[in-house]
């Protein structure tokens, strides 16, 4: 297929990109920024470019990766988040539409599923976050926006019969977190593969298996994240002593942190669930807790990216 793949010079563009043409797709790439899977400059806020985009190269899905992130919220007003993540997805839907599409993969965000509440870790039990989970009460203008998109690629379906997937992907940046502070680098990554995180690669493979899978599903929101060892019952004891918890699941992980001068989280106030993925889609990430566990015991690097200086394209083009 030749396929339309924005966000390409991006950090999971460049994990995708690459995934696509193995499988013997044609990837045409549309960024704002350079990169070497980009063959497009431009903003998908631009109707006139997506519209040209579609007609010049025979598009015939949409991989749409390509947006302002959480981030950009200090960079960026309001209104380009709503131009960009929202006109600019219309854009792509109303494109993909006009030209026959019978499939189009949106990539969202966990982060729309995170309340004020959420994020202040309120109740006595880590929250369970899935598919169900609501009421939907994003606290920024980005997951308002990334929110509204998937609404969007909802009404397509329904009104068009574009078969429509999206991905709320957890996390997967390389860089630092820029909102923790008291555990930082790879030690915080490796713990939040116990209930928040995944690697790019993927996340890149979530993304090929939805756009094999999006004719089946017609339409369907998926939380892709790595796979918790932990049951929803345990959701209090993991709100209350996480350690002690993980030690059940992985008895060896205390002393294997320990060796490496990291510290297992004390507790843990939300788990991703990504049991739809795995029953509807047919995907389960390849890495997870216990593989952190693996490379520790076998004194390998960590099987995920870890770049404190990684900075966006999108960024050093604005710099």
């Amino acid at each position: 297929m030749r396929i339309l793949l924005t966000g390409s010079s991006g950090w999971l563009g460049r994990y995708l990109a690459p995934r696509l043409r193995s499988l013997g797709h044609q990837v045409i790439g549309l960024d704002v920024a350079p990169g070497r899977d980009t063959a497009i400059l431009g903003s998908i806020a631009d109707k006139v470019l997506v519209e040209r985009t579609f007609g010049d190269h025979g598009i015939e899905a949409v991989i749409h990766g390509g947006a302002l992130h959480k981030p950009d919220i200090e960079r960026h007003p309001a209104q380009d988040f709503v131009d960009i993540n929202v006109s600019g997805t219309l854009n792509l839907l109303e494109a993909a539409v006009k030209a026959g599409h019978d499939r189009f993969v949106f990539t969202s965000t966990t982060s729309l599923m995170i309340s004020q509440a959420i994020r202040d870790e309120s109740g006595a039990a880590a929250h369970w976050l899935d598919e169900s989970s609501g009421p939907l009460e994003p606290r920024n203008i980005y997951g308002v926006t990334k929110l509204a998109a998937e609404g969007l690629c909802r009404l397509h379906h329904i009104e068009h019969g574009l078969d429509c997937v999206v991905l709320r992907t957890a996390r997967f940046f390389p860089e630092e977190d820029d909102t923790l502070r008291d555990l930082t680098g790879p030690n915080l990554k490796a713990n939040e593969f116990l209930h928040r995180r995944l690697t790019v690669e993927d996340a890149a493979e979530a993304h090929v298996v939805a756009l094999e899978r999006a004719p089946d599903v017609g339409f369907g929101v998926f939380v892709i994240s790595a796979p918790p060892p932990f049951d929803q019952s345990e959701a209090e004891e993991l709100k209350r002593d996480a350690t002690s918890v993980i030690a059940r699941h992985y008895p060896e992980a205390a002393e294997l942190y320990a060796r490496q001068g990291w510290r297992l989280p004390r507790r843990i106030s939300r788990v991703y669930d990504p049991a739809a993925a795995e029953s509807v889609l047919g995907f389960r990430c390849r890495t997870d807790f216990a593989a952190i566990l693996q490379a520790l015991r076998e004194g390998s690097p960590p099987p995920f990216t870890h770049d404190p200086a990684y900075i966006s394209p999108k960024e050093q083009e604005n710099a």
